[in-house]
């Protein structure tokens, strides 16, 4: 057995040595001790202790008191439940400790609500906040942020006057209705309007009519929450006056008319006009009310656009209230719209639900600084952002993808081919129009389109928020803002060195 290295064969003779009990003894003597998982928890320094740490501090910063505590103890106990979780995992404390604190420092300071580059090609986008406002209605909001206002008050009376009158005028003007108030949304104003006129009254719709809007709100839910009683009349994609006639009763308040801006029955189908459901419900002296959806004030039929149905018209249809929002066609902040005849909107401003509707004096100013523009249908398209974007030509977004394309230098596994695409409105209105637009086309043959778009969405500031098709993610430039073009380039450039 001489010159043998078999371990089996020294661990017998160990034992013909000195016995099985002494050999066992010192071999566990002999073993490194792995420390237990308390053991390990107890090397996390306290939350106290990391905060003095001077290498910990040049990682805090200036950040305020408040950031530096809670980075420090979100860091501490994730780094707790990640030891508990993978007791075999080996760790380096310190470090681990310093990359999440840095992490999660980053976060508490980061804004929640925050600006975006819109690349999806979707206009009036509701999750990206639909609307942007014009240099006046940003200036206006601004205004009456930083000082005291006339929100509620009369210079002229020298008392307590009406939040609604600084946007009434202008409705009056451009609508051609009595008068008008503002609530916080257009969903708030059908509300309101059904809640204060025919609260337990029968209410007359087309079954084609029963919408539902963004977020799962129904129309037929909208109703019976104001306390009114739905009839439905005629079928959904046929409905004649003679389906309104036929349901009228003693218990009949209002024939409601819901324009469809979300979806389009086309076809076989037809509908009676606002004109004859106004000549019938003033023939029987019943009030016709009007949700008119995405209120447009521009006529985009002359811009080559699907038509849209107008406030204006309406009232010169007869219709006695009409409801409508701020944040679509109209390209101003949100808000509920309320025009017609001034014996109605009077009721339905003194109602108990008016107040809690109400819209704050942000939405006043941007508003009012919106509607100022319609006086001049050319300064509207130039100074409103939607309507710029819905009227854009095709040939200047072009020539920005050009320009775009010559100052990227992107690394070798990515590709940007510009193609023609369609954009939409958006916002729940006009569903059938496609607008033509200009896509970045980024693929790469090393990464995923939805590793593209992670890395575009999650680590480039600001976020830039694309849309994925055929494996590639599609950048539309007719959302993106001209002033824009150099972040995105930015971003894009950002490939070439690795991030």
């Amino acid at each position: 057995m001489r010159g043998t290295n078999s371990p089996n064969l020294l661990i017998l003779l160990l034992i013909l040595r000195y016995g099985k009990e002494d050999c066992q003894a010192i071999f566990q003597e002999s073993l490194p001790v792995k420390p237990t998982l308390q053991e390990v928890l107890r090397q996390i320094p306290s939350v106290d202790t990391l905060l003095s740490s001077p290498e910990i501090q040049s990682i805090l910063g200036e950040a305020p008191r408040w950031a530096q505590v809670a980075a420090v103890r979100q860091a501490v106990n994730a780094l707790r439940q990640q030891l508990v979780a993978h007791p075999q995992q080996a760790v380096d404390i310190l470090s681990t400790l310093s990359a999440r604190i840095a992490t999660e420092l980053a976060s508490l300071l980061q804004p929640s609500l925050r600006r975006v580059i819109n690349a999806t090609g979707v206009i009036i986008h509701t999750n990206l906040g639909r609307s942007l406002l014009s240099q006046a209605a940003q200036s206006r909001v601004a205004e009456v942020a930083a000082h005291y206002s006339t929100l509620e008050f009369d210079l002229d009376a020298g008392r307590r006057g009406s939040r609604h009158s600084h946007v009434e005028r202008l409705l009056v003007e451009l609508t051609g209705a009595e008068a008008a108030m503002v609530v916080n949304n257009n969903a708030a104003a059908t509300f309101l309007m059904l809640a204060a006129l025919v609260h337990g009254k029968e209410v007359l719709i087309s079954r084609g009519q029963l919408v539902e809007i963004g977020g799962s709100f129904r129309m037929p839910d909208v109703m019976a929450a104001s306390g009114s009683i739905m009839v439905e009349v005629g079928t959904t994609n046929k409905t004649h006056l003679r389906d309104y006639e036929q349901a009228l009763s003693p218990e009949t308040g209002a024939i409601l008319y819901v324009h469809q801006s979300n979806f389009a029955i086309v076809g076989f189908s037809t509908m009676p006009s606002p004109a004859e459901l106004v000549a019938l419900g003033h023939r029987h002296q019943l009030p016709v009310l009007e949700d008119l959806g995405c209120g447009a004030f521009l006529n985009f039929a002359s811009y080559g656009l699907h038509p849209e149905p107008t406030p204006k018209a309406s009232i010169e249809a007869g219709m006695d209230v009409v409801a409508f929002s701020g944040d679509k066609l109209l390209g101003g902040p949100q808000a509920g719209i309320l025009v017609g005849k001034a014996v109605y909107i009077d009721c339905i401003r003194k109602h108990s639900l008016a107040r809690a509707l109400r819209v704050d004096k942000f939405t006043v100013a941007a508003l009012e600084a919106t509607l100022r523009h319609y006086h001049d249908e050319q300064e509207a398209r130039q100074e409103i952002p939607t309507l710029r974007l819905l009227t854009l030509p095709v040939d200047d977004l072009w020539k920005r993808a050009k320009r775009i394309k010559r100052r990227l230098h992107l690394p070798d596994h990515l590709q940007l081919n510009l193609i023609e695409g369609e954009s939409e409105v958006g916002g729940g209105t006009m569903p059938l129009q496609k607008l033509p637009t200009v896509i970045l086309a980024l693929s790469s043959h090393q990464q995923s389109a939805n590793q593209l778009e992670q890395t575009l969405r999650l680590e480039r500031h600001p976020p830039i928020i694309g849309r994925i098709q055929a494996n590639r993610v599609m950048l539309d430039l007719r959302t993106v803002l001209p002033e824009e073009d150099s972040e995105l380039v930015a971003a894009l450039n950002q490939f070439n060195s690795g991030s």
